[in-house]
């Protein structure tokens, strides 16, 4: 992996029907990846108000 990658993978499951969540390392914001065959789709996690999931980054 590449120092200089934006995004972070913190969780994954799953081999044919894939779900990962990524972490824009400059931002915090988390995204939920899902993938079932050749279809895929990207989305912001959001908290119960509605609001984007934002987790700690450590910027060096």
């Amino acid at each position: 992996m590449a120092k200089n990658e934006r995004f972070e993978k913190v969780y994954s499951q799953g081999v044919a029907n894939v779900v990962e969540i990524w972490v824009d390392k400059e931002t915090g914001v988390n995204y939920m990846f899902r993938q079932s065959g050749y279809a895929a789709g990207l989305t912001q996690l959001l908290d119960k108000d509605g609001k984007p999931v934002i987790s700690t980054v450590d910027n060096k």
